[in-house]
């Protein structure tokens, strides 16, 4: 999902003032049991892309009234209700209780629906302190089937040119015709039943006016499923997945040093091996393949985790969301105000065209969204309100430019 010179040397390194805001939760940085053993899960790795799909623009979701209905070609999607009043919780009344038992389902989704709701009125408090004086406006739905969501959107502000910050709690059932539209690949050998979910994430794209301020997109999620009514008294199956990257119109050594050092200094407090696999994984998933380039500079990307202890990965998703305003806006504040050139509005739009094209062409959340109905606004507000396409643009070899350019297509290690 996100886009982000001669002027650039005027701009010395400089150190990052911390910015001031109490975190989501008490952070500590405890010793994690070794992955265990994936034996037990059920057979059902197929739900992979759906579960990105669901979860990458989070409003999406399947009719758990008629699954009947719901065929590759014309998938039914509950449509949301506007509502007037944001609920305490978007939780079944059946999960709307904080138990005491840390490893109970209910417990999970109501700490990690929490969890994103914090992250998104942090994150939100931030973008409005630094554009100072442009608010979100917020969009609060439900879905007759259960659960809902809050959009919010700050658009043609003092620094933000357009800033999405959405949150949804869905249940539903996914029928096997799901399953099918959702892959990327689908294995017509593997016929499920209807398995019943419940999906819960947050979603954001940050695109900043000024062409020396990155863009960020970010993106936490927790799926689980329930026992398939083929095959009553099975476990749940749980996930989480998510991550953060940078994509700038230059290169600010600094700059991506601190946010890649951010996003480290996260991983490692869980397992030390994290930073370099996620970090892998954000530069492999973002790739504009007819272009041949990556979107951005990269950051973490990962999906499908099950095979850690579920306090762990709920801690660290919850460390993953608390880190995203210490290692953006720092940047922000020392970019926001750098005077720029037409040029260097022009390069930074033609560099948002390609996030346009990556989120339209593969972006496998916004692709099937379109194709499903799901709801338009949170869908495409991701893209920035103003982009470029020049024909056979190249830019001069050994220009700033040049330098983005060559660092999206040869992903570089930075810190």
């Amino acid at each position: 999902m996100s886009p982000a010179t001669s002027a650039i040397a005027a701009y010395s390194s400089s150190s990052y003032a911390p910015f001031n805001l109490s975190p989501l939760t008490s952070s500590s940085s405890p010793t994690w049991a070794k992955p265990k053993s994936n034996s037990h899960l059920l057979p059902v790795a197929h739900l992979t892309s759906t579960r990105r799909t669901l979860l990458r623009f989070p409003s999406f979701s399947f009719n758990s009234d008629k699954p009947s209905l719901m065929i590759p070609s014309a998938i039914s999607i509950e449509k949301e209700t506007p509502e007037t009043h944001r609920p305490s919780t978007f939780l079944r009344e059946s999960d709307d209780v904080l138990t005491t038992l840390s490893s109970s389902s209910s417990s999970v989704r109501a700490r990690f629906e929490k969890m994103i709701r914090d992250a998104q009125d942090t994150v939100c408090e931030a973008i409005e302190a630094v554009d100072g004086g442009a608010h979100f406006k917020e969009d609060v739905w439900s879905r007759p089937g259960g659960g809902g969501g809050i959009s919010r959107v700050l658009q043609d502000g003092a620094v933000w040119e357009k800033a999405g910050v959405n949150v949804s709690v869905v249940y539903g059932v996914m029928p096997p015709e799901a399953y099918r539209a959702a892959k990327a690949s689908a294995d017509d050998q593997i016929k499920p039943g209807p398995v019943p979910f419940f999906a819960a994430g947050i979603s954001s794209v940050l695109h900043p006016k000024n062409p020396f301020a990155p863009t960020l997109h970010f993106n936490y999620r927790y799926f689980e499923t329930d026992a398939p009514k083929d095959a009553p008294g099975a476990p749940r199956q749980w996930w989480f997945g998510g991550g953060t990257d940078l994509t700038p119109a230059y290169i600010f050594e600094e700059d991506v040093k601190h946010f890649h050092l951010a996003q480290k200094s996260t991983c490692d407090k869980f397992d030390p091996t994290f930073y370099a696999r996620f970090k892998k994984w954000c530069d492999d998933y973002f790739y504009i393949k007819h272009r041949g380039e990556r979107r951005g500079l990269g950051g973490i990307f990962f999906d499908d985790l099950n095979d850690y202890d579920q306090e762990m990965l709920l801690s660290f998703a919850t460390e993953c969301a608390n880190s995203v305003v210490p290692a953006y806006i720092p940047i922000i504040q020392k970019r926001k105000d750098m005077p720029f050139t037409d040029q260097h509005k022009a390069w930074q739009q033609l560099r948002r065209g390609r996030y346009v094209e990556f989120n339209l062409v593969y972006d496998r959340g916004t692709t099937f969204g379109l194709k499903t109905g799901g709801r338009i606004e949170s869908i495409l507000v991701s893209l920035p309100l103003t982009a470029r396409w020049e024909y056979d643009h190249q830019p001069e070899e050994g220009s700033e430019e040049w330098k983005l350019l060559d660092a999206c297509i040869n992903p570089r290690e930075w810190i």
